[in-house]
């Protein structure tokens, strides 16, 4: 039933054993999805009531300064390491370090108890640093290995497969892993059930390559894909390298870029909105996580109704063109009706888009791509990539203090609204253009089965 079922949404799988090849990295990917959106509320929440969230778009712009030794770091493991074994490391050491961030955020003196918000308790910095890296390196990681092991036509079905685990992920853990469902004064004995979660996530990988038939880990065989390889183990430069010499990685890049500067800009507003009406730690914490469980929830819906067929039936283009398209609809709704309730619903549609349609069809850009580009290339991509767009819209974002101070909060943020619609809608109009261009590359590769670079 359940292959007749995935049939329908996703298209035929050749046996049983892929659909269990799916459905084993979708449990994987469905606890990283989890714990990274238990984190994301408190990071903001904790963040706010240590340091203040007005110094927002400042972390976002520090945490860029940390990508580039975190990256360098990730290429000298993946050269060093089977990819399997550099998951093991980098949860044990993302384990860790919220086991410690635990213990500091339960102090009684030091950590959330203190109600005084100051930019200079580092704490609160280092914090917010943790989880973006989190969801950059870990969730990178993880689709880099699943290109790895996929083919063109298995991750067509496979990868919204595991896409709806990831939804599930992402009701099941800002849902459960909140301070007022379990009765907390505030978020740092969550921060400890995350450390637990995040171990587990290395156990479960143990797992999967243990249990997983070795002819289910065969991936894109490209005609030409020996004569690009390199014979020499390249430097941690090289995914940089091939970043700025090749025009389609140059696209992915700037797609990813571009949406994360938008989005950057809404979640600022969001996040500010929400503080003003949530002041408390434990309630602001709350209203996040109703935010990310209803992202979770019109995610897996979208999943569930095949939102995947977009590309399945009307190919690449069609499904990248659909995220800037409804960008386009919220920065003009957001500019018309600046209120809490909208800024909700323009992050939840938005965020749920982008994790049930656009991320899947990303990660099959990286298939008709050499080892080398798919892990280290795809590294600075999406972490560089995000993290310098959050810079990026973060920087966009320190207006506001200027137009608040200058004007009021109200017309300040009119004012702002204007001046970041007119900036948005621009690189939408970039945004098109790209998308066209990386399709057609992507689709001439597939068809004539090579590898783009």
């Amino acid at each position: 039933m359940f292959k007749r079922i995935a049939a329908t949404l996703w298209g035929n799988f050749e046996s049983w054993e892929e659909i269990q090849k799916f459905s084993f990295l979708g449990i994987i990917f469905g606890l990283i999805i989890g714990t990274y959106w238990a984190l994301r509320p408190i990071k903001d929440s904790i963040f706010g009531a240590i340091v203040g969230i007005e110094h927002q778009p400042y972390a976002k712009m520090l945490s860029l300064v940390f990508i580039v030794p975190l990256v360098i770091a990730y290429s000298k493991l993946i050269d060093k390491f089977p990819r399997q074994k550099v998951f093991y490391i980098l949860t044990a050491i993302y384990g860790t370090a919220a086991l410690v961030f635990a213990w500091y955020f339960m102090d009684p003196s030091y950590g959330l108890a203190n109600k005084l918000e100051d930019p200079s308790r580092i704490i609160g910095w280092l914090w917010y640093i943790y989880v973006e890296s989190f969801g950059s390196l870990i969730v990178a990681l993880f689709w880099a290995f699943s290109t790895d092991i996929t083919s063109e036509d298995a991750a067509k079905r496979g990868f919204p497969l595991i896409a709806l685990f990831g939804q599930t992920g992402n009701i099941v853990g800002p849902l459960f892993l909140n301070a007022k469902r379990w009765g907390f004064d505030h978020s740092g004995p969550i921060v400890a059930i995350v450390a637990i979660m995040t171990f587990s996530m290395a156990v479960l990988m143990w797992l999967f390559i243990k249990v997983t038939p070795k002819d289910q880990f065969e991936s894109y065989q490209a005609k030409d894909e020996k004569a690009v390889e390199k014979t020499e183990e390249p430097g941690f430069l090289e995914g940089l390298k091939l970043l700025f010499t090749q025009p389609y990685l140059l696209g992915i890049f700037l797609i990813i870029t571009i949406y994360e500067v938008i989005i950057t800009v809404f979640d600022f507003q969001f996040k500010f909105m929400a503080k003003q009406a949530y002041p408390l730690e434990a309630d602001n914490a709350a209203y996040l996580t109703q935010y990310a469980v209803a992202t979770g929830i019109v995610a897996t819906l979208c999943v569930l109704l095949g939102i995947n067929n977009i590309q399945r039936h009307m190919g690449m283009t069609a499904s990248l063109i659909m995220m800037p398209i409804l960008v386009i609809l919220g920065v003009i709704g957001l500019k018309m009706y600046p209120a809490l309730a909208v800024v909700f619903w323009i992050m939840v549609i938005a965020k749920a888009v982008n994790y049930a349609l656009n991320q899947p069809t990303l990660k099959q850009l990286y298939i008709p791509t050499t080892k080398e580009t798919k892990y280290k290339s795809q590294a600075w991509i999406e972490m560089f990539g995000s993290r310098g767009s959050k810079a990026g819209g973060s920087y966009i974002n320190s207006f506001f203090k200027t137009f608040k101070e200058s004007y009021g909060v109200a017309a300040g943020l009119g004012m702002f609204l204007t001046m970041s619609s007119g900036i948005s809608l621009g690189l939408i109009a970039i945004w098109l253009f790209v998308v066209v261009f990386v399709s057609k590359k992507y689709n001439k590769a597939v068809a004539e089965k090579r590898v783009v670079c």
